[in-house]
Protein backbone atom coordinates (compact mmCIF):
# COMPACT_ATOMS: atom_id res chain seq x y z
CA UNK A 1 0.00 0.00 0.00
CA UNK A 2 1.33 3.30 -0.69
CA UNK A 3 -1.61 5.46 0.91
CA UNK A 4 -1.19 7.26 4.31
CA UNK A 5 1.40 5.51 6.63
CA UNK A 6 -0.34 5.32 9.98
CA UNK A 7 0.75 4.45 13.37
CA UNK A 8 -0.87 1.42 16.08
CA UNK A 9 -1.05 0.97 19.73
CA UNK A 10 -2.59 -2.49 20.40
CA UNK A 11 -4.07 -3.22 24.14
CA UNK A 12 -1.86 -6.29 25.25
CA UNK A 13 -5.66 -8.37 25.42
CA UNK A 14 -4.99 -8.19 21.88
CA UNK A 15 -1.49 -9.16 20.93
CA UNK A 16 -2.65 -12.85 20.48
CA UNK A 17 -4.12 -11.99 17.16
CA UNK A 18 -1.49 -9.12 15.62
CA UNK A 19 2.05 -10.33 14.33
CA UNK A 20 4.83 -9.45 16.42
CA UNK A 21 6.08 -6.83 14.03
CA UNK A 22 2.49 -4.93 14.45
CA UNK A 23 2.52 -5.79 18.63
CA UNK A 24 4.83 -2.70 19.70
CA UNK A 25 3.41 0.67 20.19
CA UNK A 26 3.64 3.32 17.75
CA UNK A 27 4.23 0.38 14.93
CA UNK A 28 3.52 2.50 11.70
CA UNK A 29 1.10 0.67 8.65
CA UNK A 30 0.97 1.68 5.32
CA UNK A 31 -2.70 2.11 4.40
CA UNK A 32 -4.75 2.65 0.75
CA UNK A 33 -6.15 5.57 1.93
CA UNK A 34 -9.62 4.66 1.59
CA UNK A 35 -10.41 1.98 3.74
CA UNK A 36 -11.83 2.06 7.69
CA UNK A 37 -10.18 1.83 10.29
CA UNK A 38 -12.61 -1.01 10.92
CA UNK A 39 -10.99 -2.83 7.63
CA UNK A 40 -7.01 -1.89 8.37
CA UNK A 41 -7.62 -3.57 11.98
CA UNK A 42 -9.13 -6.72 10.66
CA UNK A 43 -6.35 -6.89 7.91
CA UNK A 44 -4.01 -6.67 10.92
CA UNK A 45 -5.24 -9.73 12.26
CA UNK A 46 -8.05 -8.39 14.92
CA UNK A 47 -11.54 -9.36 14.87
CA UNK A 48 -13.49 -6.49 15.66
CA UNK A 49 -15.90 -8.73 18.01
CA UNK A 50 -12.40 -7.90 20.25
CA UNK A 51 -11.91 -4.08 19.68
CA UNK A 52 -13.35 -2.06 22.07
CA UNK A 53 -13.15 1.95 21.33
CA UNK A 54 -10.98 3.01 19.01
CA UNK A 55 -8.95 6.40 19.45
CA UNK A 56 -7.36 8.38 17.20
CA UNK A 57 -4.76 11.29 18.30
CA UNK A 58 -6.96 11.07 21.72
CA UNK A 59 -10.34 11.53 20.34
CA UNK A 60 -12.71 8.26 20.13
CA UNK A 61 -13.49 7.25 16.83
CA UNK A 62 -16.08 4.74 15.16
CA UNK A 63 -15.01 1.87 12.92
CA UNK A 64 -16.10 3.81 9.86
CA UNK A 65 -13.16 6.38 10.61
CA UNK A 66 -10.71 6.51 7.12
CA UNK A 67 -7.59 7.00 8.64
CA UNK A 68 -5.42 9.91 7.59
CA UNK A 69 -1.45 10.31 7.53
CA UNK A 70 0.25 10.58 10.90
CA UNK A 71 -2.46 9.12 12.64
CA UNK A 72 -1.63 7.65 15.80
CA UNK A 73 -4.51 5.00 16.82
CA UNK A 74 -5.14 3.52 19.84
CA UNK A 75 -7.17 0.42 19.85
CA UNK A 76 -8.30 -1.12 22.85
CA UNK A 77 -9.89 -4.56 24.23
CA UNK A 78 -13.74 -4.65 24.69
CA UNK A 79 -14.63 -3.62 28.10
CA UNK A 80 -16.05 -6.28 30.82
CA UNK A 81 -18.76 -7.14 31.49
CA UNK A 82 -19.50 -6.44 27.57
CA UNK A 83 -22.82 -4.77 27.54
CA UNK A 84 -25.66 -6.05 24.95
CA UNK A 85 -28.94 -4.86 23.85
CA UNK A 86 -31.58 -7.67 24.99
CA UNK A 87 -31.96 -9.69 28.55
CA UNK A 88 -31.02 -12.28 28.80
CA UNK A 89 -28.55 -12.79 26.34
CA UNK A 90 -28.74 -15.64 24.29
CA UNK A 91 -25.51 -17.29 22.29
CA UNK A 92 -24.36 -19.61 19.76
CA UNK A 93 -21.62 -22.00 19.62
CA UNK A 94 -19.90 -23.57 16.48
CA UNK A 95 -19.74 -27.28 16.34
CA UNK A 96 -16.18 -27.07 18.14
CA UNK A 97 -17.11 -26.01 21.50
CA UNK A 98 -19.86 -28.59 22.52
CA UNK A 99 -18.76 -28.46 25.80
CA UNK A 100 -18.73 -25.02 26.67
CA UNK A 101 -22.51 -25.41 25.33
CA UNK A 102 -23.46 -28.18 27.86
CA UNK A 103 -22.06 -26.48 30.64
CA UNK A 104 -23.75 -22.85 29.66
CA UNK A 105 -26.73 -25.04 29.57
CA UNK A 106 -26.36 -26.40 32.87
CA UNK A 107 -26.40 -23.08 34.08
CA UNK A 108 -29.67 -22.27 32.63
CA UNK A 109 -28.01 -19.90 29.80
CA UNK A 110 -29.43 -20.24 26.34
CA UNK A 111 -27.05 -21.73 23.99
CA UNK A 112 -27.94 -22.98 20.88
CA UNK A 113 -25.30 -26.09 19.06
CA UNK A 114 -25.34 -28.63 16.44
CA UNK A 115 -22.57 -31.12 16.93
CA UNK A 116 -23.30 -31.02 12.89
CA UNK A 117 -21.64 -28.24 11.20
CA UNK A 118 -23.90 -25.96 9.22
CA UNK A 119 -21.43 -23.98 7.84
CA UNK A 120 -20.22 -20.09 8.45
CA UNK A 121 -22.49 -18.44 6.44
CA UNK A 122 -25.39 -20.58 8.50
CA UNK A 123 -24.47 -19.87 11.51
CA UNK A 124 -23.74 -16.21 10.63
CA UNK A 125 -27.19 -15.45 9.36
CA UNK A 126 -28.45 -17.73 12.51
CA UNK A 127 -26.98 -15.29 14.63
CA UNK A 128 -28.38 -12.30 13.13
CA UNK A 129 -31.73 -13.63 12.78
CA UNK A 130 -31.84 -14.68 16.66
CA UNK A 131 -29.41 -12.22 17.80
CA UNK A 132 -27.17 -14.53 19.45
CA UNK A 133 -23.78 -13.98 20.17
CA UNK A 134 -21.74 -16.42 18.43
CA UNK A 135 -18.93 -17.87 20.31
CA UNK A 136 -15.94 -19.36 18.01
CA UNK A 137 -11.95 -19.63 18.29
CA UNK A 138 -12.40 -19.62 14.65
CA UNK A 139 -11.51 -16.14 13.58
CA UNK A 140 -12.82 -15.86 10.30
CA UNK A 141 -16.22 -16.84 11.13
CA UNK A 142 -16.29 -13.91 13.93
CA UNK A 143 -15.15 -11.37 10.64
CA UNK A 144 -18.47 -11.98 8.51
CA UNK A 145 -20.25 -9.08 8.80
CA UNK A 146 -24.19 -10.37 8.91
CA UNK A 147 -23.51 -11.78 12.44
CA UNK A 148 -25.14 -9.92 15.39
CA UNK A 149 -22.25 -10.15 18.30
CA UNK A 150 -19.32 -12.79 18.58
CA UNK A 151 -16.59 -13.10 20.79
CA UNK A 152 -13.50 -15.09 20.70
CA UNK A 153 -13.25 -18.15 22.62
CA UNK A 154 -9.34 -17.60 23.67
CA UNK A 155 -8.55 -21.15 25.77
CA UNK A 156 -8.87 -24.72 24.55
CA UNK A 157 -9.94 -25.68 28.10
CA UNK A 158 -13.72 -25.75 28.79
CA UNK A 159 -12.90 -24.60 32.67
CA UNK A 160 -11.43 -21.60 31.29
CA UNK A 161 -14.00 -21.04 28.36
CA UNK A 162 -16.85 -21.40 30.55
CA UNK A 163 -14.81 -18.63 33.08
CA UNK A 164 -14.21 -16.33 30.02
CA UNK A 165 -17.72 -16.06 28.60
CA UNK A 166 -19.33 -15.64 31.89
CA UNK A 167 -16.70 -12.85 33.14
CA UNK A 168 -17.18 -11.19 29.50
CA UNK A 169 -21.23 -11.14 29.27
CA UNK A 170 -22.23 -11.42 33.04
CA UNK A 171 -25.46 -13.78 31.61
CA UNK A 172 -28.20 -14.49 34.32
CA UNK A 173 -27.67 -18.07 35.48
CA UNK A 174 -30.45 -19.81 36.63
CA UNK A 175 -28.93 -23.46 37.20
CA UNK A 176 -30.67 -26.65 36.25
CA UNK A 177 -33.36 -24.97 34.26
CA UNK A 178 -32.21 -26.23 31.11
CA UNK A 179 -31.91 -29.45 28.90
CA UNK A 180 -27.77 -29.53 28.32
CA UNK A 181 -28.92 -32.23 25.38
CA UNK A 182 -31.00 -29.83 23.29
CA UNK A 183 -31.05 -25.97 25.40
CA UNK A 184 -34.75 -26.68 26.01
CA UNK A 185 -36.29 -25.50 29.16
CA UNK A 186 -36.77 -28.30 31.92
CA UNK A 187 -40.35 -28.89 34.30
CA UNK A 188 -40.57 -30.69 37.41
CA UNK A 189 -41.69 -34.41 36.51
CA UNK A 190 -43.19 -37.31 39.12
CA UNK A 191 -41.92 -41.02 38.79
CA UNK A 192 -45.10 -41.89 37.60
CA UNK A 193 -44.89 -39.80 34.49
CA UNK A 194 -41.19 -40.66 33.21
CA UNK A 195 -41.57 -44.51 34.36
CA UNK A 196 -41.35 -45.62 31.05
CA UNK A 197 -37.84 -43.98 30.19
CA UNK A 198 -36.08 -45.14 33.75
CA UNK A 199 -34.24 -48.24 34.10
CA UNK A 200 -35.18 -50.55 36.91
CA UNK A 201 -32.52 -49.47 39.23
CA UNK A 202 -33.15 -45.51 38.73
CA UNK A 203 -36.77 -46.33 39.71
CA UNK A 204 -35.76 -47.76 43.18
CA UNK A 205 -33.17 -45.32 43.59
CA UNK A 206 -34.52 -42.08 43.19
CA UNK A 207 -37.96 -40.02 43.47
CA UNK A 208 -36.49 -36.38 42.10
CA UNK A 209 -36.93 -35.69 38.29
CA UNK A 210 -36.73 -33.31 35.88
CA UNK A 211 -38.07 -33.38 32.24
CA UNK A 212 -37.28 -31.60 29.63
CA UNK A 213 -40.21 -29.85 27.73
CA UNK A 214 -38.59 -29.89 24.09
CA UNK A 215 -37.37 -33.48 23.72
CA UNK A 216 -38.50 -35.35 26.56
CA UNK A 217 -35.18 -35.94 27.94
CA UNK A 218 -35.63 -37.05 32.19
CA UNK A 219 -32.93 -35.56 34.59
CA UNK A 220 -32.33 -36.96 37.97
CA UNK A 221 -29.83 -36.67 40.47
CA UNK A 222 -27.50 -39.30 39.44
CA UNK A 223 -24.03 -40.30 39.43
CA UNK A 224 -22.50 -37.44 38.24
CA UNK A 225 -24.60 -35.01 39.92
CA UNK A 226 -21.81 -33.67 42.23
CA UNK A 227 -19.24 -33.02 39.61
CA UNK A 228 -21.82 -31.26 37.56
CA UNK A 229 -23.15 -29.23 41.04
CA UNK A 230 -19.09 -28.41 41.53
CA UNK A 231 -19.33 -26.88 38.33
CA UNK A 232 -22.32 -24.92 39.70
CA UNK A 233 -21.15 -24.14 42.56
CA UNK A 234 -17.76 -22.59 40.90
CA UNK A 235 -19.86 -20.95 38.83
CA UNK A 236 -22.16 -18.95 41.10
CA UNK A 237 -19.24 -17.80 43.35
CA UNK A 238 -17.32 -16.42 40.77
CA UNK A 239 -20.07 -14.26 39.31
CA UNK A 240 -21.31 -13.15 42.52
CA UNK A 241 -17.66 -11.48 43.05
Amino acid sequence: MNGPEIHFSFDPALHLFVASAHSTAGTPVATDGSSTLGHVVESLGVPLTEVGRLVVDGAEVPVSHVPQEGERIEVHAVERPQRLPGAPLRFLLDVHLGTLARRLRLLGVDAAYTNEDPGDAALAALSAKEQRVLLSRDRGLLRRREIWAGAFIYSDRPDDQLRDVLGRFAPTLAPWTRCTACNGPLMDADKDSVREHLEHGTQRTYDVFAQCTACGRVYWRGAHHSRLEAIVEQALRESAT
